[in-house]
C-alpha cells in the first residue's frame, strides 16, 4: 500500500485550519473590543483560495458561511452570501493575486475583505435597524496588516509537512 500524498493530506488540514479560524470568528471579547477583531474566516477562506482553488471555493465559503449564521445567530444566509461572495471574488483575482508581493496582496486583501465588508453592512441595513458608520472597515484593515505574517506562517508550515 502506498503512503498517501501530500495532496491527499492536504484536505484535513484545509478543513482544520477553517474550523480554527471559525473558533477564532466566534471566541468572545470584551466590550469595545470586538472592532478590532481580524475577519480570521474570511483571511483564512483567502488563503486556502489563492493556494488551492481546485480544492477550496464558493462551496466551502457558502458552508462556512451556514456555520457562522448558526454559530451567531444571524439571519441564516447572511453570512453564507458573503463568505461565498468572498471566495467567488478569490476566484475572479487568482491569476494576479499569484503574481503580487506581499505587501500588494495586502491590499488586495483590504479590498477584497473591505468588499465583503461593505456587502455585510449592506445586508444588515436591509435586514433591521443597523447604524453604519466607518468603524466596520477596521477588522479588513487589520486583516490586510496581518496577511503577510500570516501568508509567511502558512507557508513555512507547508513547507514542513511537505518534508515529514
Amino acid at each position: 500500500m502506498a503512503p498517501p500524498s501530500a495532496a491527499n493530506l492536504a484536505l484535513p488540514w484545509i478543513w482544520l485550519s477553517l474550523l480554527l479560524a471559525l473558533c477564532l470568528q466566534v471566541m468572545p471579547l470584551a466590550d469595545g473590543w470586538q472592532i478590532w477583531r481580524p475577519d480570521w474566516l474570511g483571511l483564512m477562506l483567502i488563503y486556502w483560495c489563492m493556494k488551492a482553488p481546485l480544492r477550496v471555493g464558493v462551496f466551502h465559503g457558502f458552508v462556512l458561511g451556514i456555520l457562522l449564521d448558526l454559530i451567531e445567530g444571524a439571519t441564516l444566509g447572511q453570512n453564507a452570501l458573503t463568505l461565498s461572495l468572498l471566495a467567488f471574488l478569490c476566484a475572479l483575482v487568482y491569476p494576479r493575486f499569484r503574481a503580487y508581493s506581499l505587501v500588494q496582496q495586502a491590499v488586495l486583501i483590504l479590498v477584497l475583505l473591505g468588499t465583503v465588508q461593505l456587502a455585510e453592512q449592506w445586508l444588515r441595513t436591509l435586514l433591521g435597524p443597523f447604524s453604519i458608520h466607518l468603524s466596520f472597515l477596521l477588522p479588513s484593515l487589520i486583516g490586510a496588516l496581518l496577511w503577510p505574517w500570516l501568508a509567511t506562517l502558512f507557508e513555512a508550515l507547508g513547507r514542513r509537512l511537505a518534508r515529514e
